[in-house]
């Protein structure tokens, strides 16, 4: 097996060397013949972000020989790839060769046209660009990677060693890719997806708009009932009216909106305290546990008790230590 990573200028060495050491590791410990080399626009040399420059480069045509093309990042500046790197990409990809868009990775990819009506993952913080530059690419933030079997996507940085674990799992089996992960000192398969790691604040709003004051006003009041008609009473607007005003002010629908508060604030209470999934589910307005959990896992793709496991931020008590 021969994989292509593909090395740019300004190139993390983290996101260049996780391929590596994954698939590396496969040859290391004995379980297949497996190759990595990295190719760049011209051969010779790039610099990665921390200052090291990494000789031995080879062109572009390493990659008409490879069965896997990696693309481990990308520009900052979201930059779209030159010509010729989509033609390497979608060449490669005629012939049948897997094509793996890490973390940015992605964006070339879909610049390639490998990604139009499917679905993919990347970086949380590239969402947005990359949505708007390729509105048919149907972008997933509750999982770390997404395989067609042709081309794959992971998400954030550290989701790479996932994705490429998987490559190992799918074409080598559960025991080879388990003893890669052991060897790495990694997990052989996480849960969850980046959903648990964004951010969703409220965006500022005039203090004179009526959804404001309510948005401000219901976040009081998650542990209560917050039907639509109770919404639209404090708002004094009709049912209809109300409803139409609060998508144009926060681009969803009431009950998702109230639906993404509560399990923020269930989050924060999983992390901060100790109190039980039951109180945390009465707490935030889900009335059982069981509904929390079924929320919880819809929206991260994990339950509250391994969140918890994962983003307890209580310090250990001194007296333990």
């Amino acid at each position: 097996m021969r994989i292509a990573v593909y090395a740019f200028d300004g190139v993390t060495m983290f996101h260049l060397a996780v391929p590596q050491m994954v698939f590396d590791e496969v040859t290391r410990q004995g379980l297949a013949e497996w190759k990595t080399v990295l190719f760049s626009d011209q051969a010779g040399h790039v610099r990665t972000t921390e200052g090291y420059q990494l000789g031995e480069v080879q062109g572009l045509k390493a990659a008409e020989d490879a069965d896997i093309v990696v693309v481990p990042s990308w520009f900052d500046d979201d930059r779209a790839p030159s010509g010729s790197l989509r033609r390497v990409l979608q060449d490669a990809h005629q012939r049948g060769v897997t094509i793996v868009g890490l973390c940015l990775g992605a964006i070339p990819v879909a610049d390639a046209g490998l990604l139009s009506g499917r679905r993919a993952v990347t970086h949380w913080g590239a969402f947005e660009s990359l949505a708007g530059r390729h509105p048919d690419v149907f972008l997933d933030q509750s999982v770390l990677y997404i395989d067609h079997g042709d081309v794959l996507t992971s998400a954030g940085t550290a989701s790479a060693l996932d994705a490429c674990l998987h490559l190992v799992r799918g074409r080598l089996g559960a025991d080879a890719a388990n003893k890669v992960a052991r060897s790495l000192v990694i997990a052989p398969h996480r849960e969850g997806g980046q959903a648990q790691y964004i951010e969703h604040p409220v965006p500022p709003r005039s203090t004179d708009d009526p959804i404001a004051r309510l948005l401000e006003w219901s976040l009081g009041r998650l542990a209560e009932p917050l039907s639509i008609d109770r919404l639209a009473a404090q708002a004094h607007m009709s049912r209809r009216t109300f409803v139409r005003a609060f998508r144009s002010t926060t681009g969803t629908t009431p009950s998702a909106w109230i639906r993404i508060r509560r399990l923020e604030a269930a989050r924060r209470l999983l992390e901060t305290t100790d109190l039980s999934i039951d109180q945390i589910a009465a707490d935030c307005g889900f009335g059982s546990a069981v509904t929390l959990r079924q929320n919880f896992a819809t929206a991260f793709s994990t339950t509250p008790t391994e969140y918890r496991r994962h983003f307890d931020a209580r310090l250990p008590d001194p007296a333990s230590r």
